[in-house]
């Protein structure tokens, strides 16, 4: 039903056909393109919060589209002049837009005469309240008892001001109908004035928004996803980060064990956080002095990341340090760390390094889980250490982890290193590129100055994990 001419105003010019044509041929071709970046976006991570609130706007916009073309064909469709259906080719390659006569795409009229209590409805507005054409329209005081409870008071507010103090009315509010099902309707009406100024009738216009509402909600709600996710995430990565810190050793720099006496080991380590330095792993690195004398030097690597990870990297490392300072030897100590791990409540994977020097034999004793070896840098030259038998903590029952023994002398330089190390780095994989700085280790004077130069080479590269390096230099 098209709105009453006001009192003081000029009627509105209609606008031609062929623009309403163009409008209506232009958002199909927006409507076909936010549709195609839409199926794209489906592809992707289901789990990843911004790509469901990107694709939650997709559908926003697709909603709002099909709203825009529906109503530019009901404008259409009022014009005086051609029909419809003859006033143009339609875009082939443009989507289908709504089903027409959806009542959540419609736009419904009334008018409510204040002199003669009639009330007007027009057919689109029969639709979305779900009554019969042709019944008896609603009146405004029969009109509040369709909605809901809680929005009767603004229905009410609103017509008020509208009859009362000649306001516009712009709202929104949710109705029952008679099938049960709630619709949510914005409101937009004016008063129709008399020749005398005075409020002669009331008329409005209503579209069931049910639809644009649901996908706003939705879109709010994967932003909130995404944001509690980020916050989760922060939390947990600052969280890992503290328990990392509280865990591996204090000791920064060098340190010297044991503190005095010949044959002691210059040692010094240092953590590399991976390329995203948002996943914390269970990489460990640790030296310390036994009540026997000897030195313990290992380093690990446990499977996953964040809080999992570092906590249970916390309990092995514990478990490892407990066991040496009880005099374990390498060999049995890491059959008992299978055992550790093979029982805990978050079952993983890991690999792990245990060696054992003793200043006063300058023999080193160590055994491995699935971890590569030491490497040995003697006279400007490096090698590998042939390991012994050992896999996997975690991967089997009862496994037997061999221990091998090797003769440091004054000068020589041992690296400990976890695999993220190497891996996939751009000068090389696994250990040959780090041997290759056999002739820089040599020059350097300390186990610092070693771990600086290894941290030169690979600190900027592309790890996918982080790693440990500890260097142990013996003492001339």
């Amino acid at each position: 039903m098209p709105s009453p001419l006001f009192a003081d105003r000029p009627a509105p010019q209609l606008p031609a056909h062929d623009a309403v044509d163009d409008l209506i041929h232009r958002t199909r071709r927006l409507r076909g393109d936010v549709d195609a970046v839409r199926r794209d976006v489906v592809v992707f991570d289901e789990d990843d919060p911004q790509l469901r609130w990107q694709r939650a706007l997709c559908e926003l916009a697709v909603h709002h589209l099909d709203n825009l073309d529906e109503h530019l064909g009901q404008l259409r469709a009022g014009l005086p002049g051609p029909r419809a259906e003859d006033s143009g080719p339609r875009d082939d390659a443009a989507p289908d837009g709504p089903r027409s006569g959806s009542p959540a795409n419609r736009v419904g009229s009334a008018e409510w005469n204040l002199l003669t209590d009639e009330s007007s409805w027009s057919e689109e507005l029969y639709e979305i309240f779900g009554r019969p054409p042709g019944s008896t329209p609603l009146s405004l005081d029969d009109l509040p008892s369709v909605l809901l409870p809680e929005d009767q008071p603004l229905l009410t507010a609103m017509v008020t001001g509208c009859l009362v103090d000649g306001r516009p009315m712009d709202g929104e509010f949710r109705i029952v109908r008679p099938d049960g099902r709630t619709r949510t309707l914005h409101m937009t009406g004016e008063p129709v004035l008399d020749a005398e100024g005075r409020t002669a009738s009331m008329w409005a216009v209503l579209r069931d928004v049910s639809e644009l509402r649901r996908s706003e909600q939705s879109v709010s709600r994967s932003r909130a996803s995404g944001r509690r996710e980020k916050h989760i995430e922060r939390t947990e990565h600052r969280m890992a980060v503290e328990l990392q810190e509280t865990v591996l050793p204090p000791w920064r720099g060098s340190l010297r064990l044991p503190p005095q006496g010949p044959g002691a080991l210059d040692i010094a380590a240092h953590y590399l956080p991976s390329a995203s330095s948002g996943l914390i792993g269970g990489d460990w690195y640790d030296a310390m002095e036994l009540p026997d004398g000897r030195t313990l030097l290992t380093v690990g690597d446990l499977t996953g990341h964040g809080i999992p990870a570092t906590s249970a990297m916390a309990m092995m490392l514990g478990a490892l340090r407990g066991m040496a300072v009880a005099g374990i030897e390498p060999g049995a100590l890491m059959g008992h760390l299978n055992q550790v791990l093979e029982t805990s409540v978050q079952p993983a994977l890991g690999s792990a390094l245990c060696c054992r020097f003793d200043p006063g034999t300058s023999l080193l004793s160590w055994a491995q889980a699935g971890h590569p070896a030491p490497l040995l840098f003697r006279d400007g030259s490096g090698r590998i250490l042939p390991p012994p038998d050992g896999m996997l903590l975690g991967a089997a029952s009862h496994v037997v982890f061999e221990q091998a023994e090797v003769r440091l002398f004054p000068g020589d330089a041992l690296v400990l290193h976890t695999d993220g190390l190497t891996r996939h780095s751009d000068r090389g994989a696994g250990p040959e590129a780090l041997l290759a700085l056999a002739p820089r280790l040599a020059e350097a004077g300390t186990a610092q100055e070693c771990v600086r130069s290894i941290v030169e080479e690979f600190g900027g590269t592309e790890r996918p994990d982080d790693a440990c390096v500890l260097v142990a230099r013996i003492g001339v």
